[in-house]
């Protein structure tokens, strides 16, 4: 049986088992520093990805994450974190994994061997033309991940992948293929080491970009927040203060004379208008603060 790339035995870690501690982290240390230099070899790649999805999401579209085990869990877990990170709605960008929510904290065996699975989780998302399907397998080649990149292709999606293996059946299907080349695994077939990094360092790179040219944030601060909590009102007030120089006591009246909207506060200030009108610039432009600053 042919083995991939992410299946082979490390010949470098092969005594770790014999290895003092300090060693050991050492090895798995010198092992991880790898993967930013095969995420850095794929940046063409990622950037056209990001490009392709912003062009859709304008339109309208999501962005759909697909894949079983540490992958799918990935996914999740970025999804999970745009809305309160940029202020999405959930339904936005979505994370599919085999096996379903119980597979989040469980291991659910089987489930990524369900190529049908994965066909009719995208079909049941009523996925169309607009949308963004990015299939996340360490392989290349797990068939739910497969199933449901097919599904996505035939209702003309763009689709993406993300595999640490190259050729790759995923990538054979998408538009836009993804492979982060990181080698055998410290201890063999553990694809949530080195894969599961540079998968992770793909998916930020991703969302994180197209939340960027989606408006999202001014400068490096993440002005659509949304302060639900002590902490994320806490830095509402802190990204109001730095975009604006206003003191606490200053940026506090001005978001709560927007009702806790940060990028209305800031244009308001900024602009030197009123918080209405702030909000009149902002839909006009889209949503992006400098435009809206004019």
């Amino acid at each position: 049986m042919e083995l991939t790339l992410t299946e082979e035995r490390n010949p470098l870690t092969v005594d770790i088992d014999t290895l003092p501690t300090l060693h050991l982290l050492m090895l798995i240390n010198a092992e991880d520093q790898k993967v930013a230099l095969a995420v850095h070899e794929e940046l063409p790649k990622i950037a056209a990805a990001v490009d392709a999805v912003t062009a859709r999401m304008r339109r309208g579209g999501r962005l759909i994450y697909i894949g079983a085990g540490t992958s799918g869990r990935l996914g999740v877990l970025d999804a999970s974190e745009c809305p309160p990170t940029f202020g999405t709605p959930p339904e936005l960008v979505v994370g599919l994994i085999a096996g379903g929510n119980v597979a989040l904290t469980n291991a659910v065996e089987g489930v990524e061997d369900d190529q049908a699975g994965g066909t009719r989780k995208i079909a049941e998302l009523n996925v169309s033309e607009k949308d963004c399907v990015v299939s996340i397998a360490a392989s290349g080649r797990t068939p739910y991940a497969v199933g449901g990149l097919e599904e996505a292709k035939k209702r003309g999606a763009l689709t993406i992948s993300i595999a640490c293996n190259r050729p790759s059946p995923l990538e054979e299907l998408a538009e836009i293929g993804i492979a982060t080349i990181v080698g055998p695994e410290v201890v063999s077939g553990s694809t949530r080491l080195k894969a599961g990094t540079a998968q992770k360092m793909v998916l930020n790179m991703i969302s994180t970009a197209v939340m960027i040219r989606l408006g999202k944030t001014y400068s490096n601060l993440m002005v659509d927040v949304q302060p639900t909590n002590i902490k994320l009102r806490q830095r509402a007030r802190r990204i109001v203060m730095e975009a604006t120089g206003l003191d606490l006591h200053r940026a506090t009246q001005i978001l709560s004379a927007c009702n806790g909207e940060v990028k209305t506060a800031i244009v308001a200030v900024l602009a030197g208008i009123s918080p209405e009108l702030a909000r009149i610039r902002l839909h006009e432009t889209g949503g992006y603060v400098r435009k809206a600053i004019g």
